[in-house]
């Protein structure tokens, strides 16, 4: 099978050309752009805490920017218009909720004391990492594997409403409450506010969220739908995965000196983490496909409950433990293991995606 490319044009043939140019090696790419952040933050003296001063309100301005340029291609190309076919998807709209506001955090609870019973700080790091559900990447996750990019719309964006709403008593209930009732020691208290919280959920969804709305509101009425994907989407589309390993340098570069200097207290957290998206990653793609869903729609259930918020998670450890807190170690760690793995299994999903039918990709390459 060959890649679905625009044909209307030789410079919209180019553009997919590097498109999927730029798929085929994604990996590396991803690679090679940890292991320049580790390097920066490493070798370059203090260059940690030059991008670490550089925020607002506790947001990091250069992941904010990564993140509004990963995010706006792709939301740009969701068709606003369909949303309602997948607002009445219950089966979707519901597993959505279970896996990611009941079974999510459990498991991630669950994994943490079996794998850290021993060190109170990582632990705690890694139930918040948990507890912050994905309302960002999984974009990106999500249309590399040929996700439904109408369900991702919708379902980052109740993750956002309930991230509002339910952060607070969940990080009391699993830190707090929870363990006093289990008989496993003294509990943790977040310190985060709900306007916080709301706030990481404005910069994160709400600002790519609208530019892309707007842009496909304003592009088809006035190029038409055809000339707006054919033409003008192929354009902006590399945008989104130059703001991936834009955001994936920095993030590494923050934390870069204290990742490389504490490696194997950083094994001891990226077990099971590991453990934590292979399980939430498998047992909800068993659980799209068993309860009837697409293989998009599988997809993106998928996606949107192994991602997590690592931007809110890393946020709300230094903003309560500090900086150089385990905590605040355990919220880095997350997607120094989330990114490989996830791109992996973006892989993974597109070879399992002809037992569900679907829509096939558009910019990632596929088998001859």
């Amino acid at each position: 099978m060959t890649p679905t490319a625009p044909t209307a044009t030789s410079e919209n043939t180019s553009v997919a050309a590097k498109l999927s140019t730029l798929d085929r090696f994604l990996a590396v790419w991803i690679l090679l752009a940890m292991a320049a952040g580790l390097g920066l933050g490493r070798l370059v003296p203090g260059m940690n805490d030059v991008l670490a001063a550089v925020e607002i309100g506790g947001i990091s301005l250069p992941i904010a920017l990564g993140l509004l340029v990963m995010m706006y291609p792709v939301l740009a190309k969701v068709r606003y218009d369909r949303l309602d076919a997948v607002t009445g998807d219950r089966k979707l709209m519901v597993s959505s909720l279970v896996v990611n506001w009941i079974a999510g955090p459990a498991v991630m609870f669950a994994l943490a004391w079996i794998f850290l019973p021993d060190l109170p700080e990582y632990r705690t790091g890694l139930i918040i990492v948990g507890l912050a559900r994905c309302i960002a990447m999984v974009v990106i996750w999500n249309d590399l594997a040929c996700g439904d990019r109408e369900a991702a719309a919708v379902l980052v964006a109740l993750n956002s409403v309930f991230q509002v709403i339910a952060f607070g008593l969940l990080g009391w209930f699993y830190l707090d409450l929870l363990p006093g009732w289990l008989g496993l020691g003294r509990g943790e208290r977040l310190d985060i506010s709900m306007w916080e919280i709301a706030l990481n959920v404005v910069i994160f969804l709400g600002v790519p969220l609208l530019a892309g709305f707007l842009t496909r509101r304003l592009g088809e009425k006035k190029l038409g739908r055809a000339r707006y994907e054919q033409g003008f989407l192929p354009k902006i589309g590399p945008w989104a995965l130059y703001g991936l390993l834009f955001t994936i340098v920095i993030l590494f570069a923050l934390q870069g000196k204290t990742i490389t200097s504490q490696p194997w207290d950083v094994a001891r957290i990226a077990l099971p983490l590991l453990v934590y998206f292979a399980l939430m990653w498998f047992g909800t793609f068993a659980l799209g496909k068993a309860v009837g869903l697409a293989y998009d729609r599988t997809a993106t259930l998928a996606f949107t409950a192994a991602g997590n918020n690592f931007e809110l998670a890393i946020a709300v450890a230094i903003a309560t433990f500090g900086v150089t807190s385990g905590q605040a170690l355990s919220g880095v760690v997350g997607p120094l293991i989330e990114v490989p793995v996830l791109i992996a299994l973006v892989y993974v999903s597109l070879a399992w995606r002809g037992r569900f039918g679907g829509r096939q990709p558009a910019a990632v390459p596929q088998e001859s």
